[in-house]
């Protein structure tokens, strides 16, 4: 996003693209800093897997090999580790031989989207981890940080304006970029400079990813997220959840829409279960659900929080091919309840699973967290190199009261026609990304401010 200036007085035949490089301009400037620490933290999120797999080690794997135990005594060795108290929440079974089973507990002390996972050797049972993760997935204490930042700069529900502001301009300005670059070829003007010219190559070449980034960090979102989940439910187009109510004669019931952003955040509350919990019963719940092709290594079995509910089994290799089917049973008749196959999503929900796994890093595996760095690191260049232009091109103050154009001035020069199609859009593009329209609003008030500042100086001027 270049941040060079624009010129006073463009031709009538210009003043689109003198509009549209103003704009241009006030993105690369005010937020460009919050793209810069999307990137960078980006960057270091997807590098995280190797990192956690080497710093929780012996958490996550084991040396011991021999006969696995139940699942039944596995619970129990974490139960009598954990405490009395803490109700179960999920089981992860161990996915592979030296992999340690995940028990995860809902630990009052704890927020709504964290748990206390114990991790428990499969073959010993001896208890090799006791850690705080973080949502259905489990995220571990570094992810979670980091995850956090990335997504709110760990101030909360406030900081994740700033994640939406970055997604919502994003797109705008590598088209706007896009076609300033489009403009400057067709005249046939060279590049001033090696700067810009690496710069708007730059864009060229990630203009793709840059869409994708912005397009997947919208999904999750704090307003435009809502907004893009009520059109997806609209059309029907939500991810189907696998129903859980038994009700009275075990009926199901319809289906709820599933979140896919587990790994950033949960809504389950953790609440005790209201009856005697068997342990057993995870046995024979998980080979019930591998009867029903659950064939997944990595799998999280979900007992319900009462008699009324359904458990629920669910595939949660993300990775490609995508393996998330679910299943629900009934734990007292180890019926089926419901059976959600990835199979049968819709291509819009198969493809906002398969978006938001890419823009983590998972869904490819290395290859895709080195795409995502290699996308992620030009960003963050292209931010240095347009301040860098702007710094070297900055105005003096005397040129700058007399040849910077404002938004205004710009706008007024174009014809009535894309005045108002300018509007309109402005208006509709506002509705459904709120922080956007909020931060245009607020260009546009600085930007008469400028104007009205500098007319004011040339008034005082000419009369002195």
């Amino acid at each position: 996003m270049s941040v060079s200036s624009s010129r006073t007085e463009p031709q009538s035949s210009g003043a689109f693209v003198a509009f549209l490089k103003r704009l241009h301009f006030y993105i690369g400037v005010f937020v460009g800093p919050f793209m810069l620490v999307a990137a960078l933290s980006g960057i270091v999120y997807a590098l995280t897997p190797q990192i956690e797999d080497s710093l929780y080690a012996h958490a996550l794997h084991t040396d011991s090999r021999g006969p696995v135990l139940s699942l039944q005594d596995q619970i129990q060795h974490a139960q009598a580790s954990a405490g009395p108290g803490l109700s179960i929440a999920a089981v992860r079974p161990a996915p592979g031989q030296g992999d340690t089973t995940r028990v995860m507990f809902s630990d009052p002390g704890f927020g709504p989207s964290e748990h206390r996972a114990l991790f428990v050797d499969p073959v010993s049972g001896e208890i090799r981890g006791d850690m705080k993760v973080y949502g259905t997935s489990g995220v571990l204490p570094l992810r979670t940080w980091i995850d956090q930042f990335h997504r709110g700069l760990l101030l909360g529900d406030i900081g994740r304006i700033y994640s939406e502001l970055a997604a919502s301009w994003l797109w705008v300005a590598a088209l706007g970029g896009l076609t300033l670059w489009a403009v400057r070829r067709g005249g046939q003007s060279r590049e001033r400079g090696n700067v810009r010219r690496w710069h708007s190559t730059t864009g060229v070449w990630l203009l793709l990813g840059l869409l994708f980034f912005s397009a997947t960090g919208l999904t999750w979102s704090q307003y435009a997220g809502d907004n893009i989940g009520v059109l997806r439910a609209y059309y029907g187009w939500s991810t189907p959840s696998v129903a859980t109510s038994l009700g009275k004669s075990g009926a199901t019931p319809m289906q709820m829409p599933m979140d896919e952003h587990a790994e950033h955040h949960m809504y389950m509350a953790a609440s005790a279960q209201a009856f005697v919990l068997d342990p057993a019963l995870f046995d024979r719940v998980l080979a019930r659900a591998r009867a029903e092709h659950i064939d997944a290594a990595k799998v999280e079995i979900r007992p319900s929080a009462s008699n009324d509910k359904a458990w629920v089994v669910s595939e949660i290799d993300r990775s490609w091919p995508t393996h998330v089917d679910a299943v629900s049973i009934n734990p007292q008749t180890l019926d089926v309840v419901d059976h959600v196959r990835f199979s049968e999503y819709s291509l819009p929900a198969k493809l906002t699973r398969w978006g938001i796994d890419a823009h983590m890093g998972v869904l490819f595996g290395l290859v895709n967290q080195w795409v995502l760095v290699v996308f992620a690191s030009g960003l963050a260049a292209m931010v240095v190199m347009g301040y860098v232009m702007w710094w070297r091109r900055r105005p003096t103050l005397s040129l700058a009261r007399k040849q910077q154009a404002t938004l205004l001035n710009l706008w007024r020069s174009l014809n009535p026609g894309v005045r108002w199609t300018t509007i309109l859009t402005a208006l509709l593009i506002g509705f459904a990304l709120p922080v956007q329209g909020v931060s245009l609003l607020g260009f546009i008030v600085l930007d008469a401010l400028l104007g009205y500042r500098r007319a004011a100086r040339r008034f005082v001027e000419s009369k002195a």
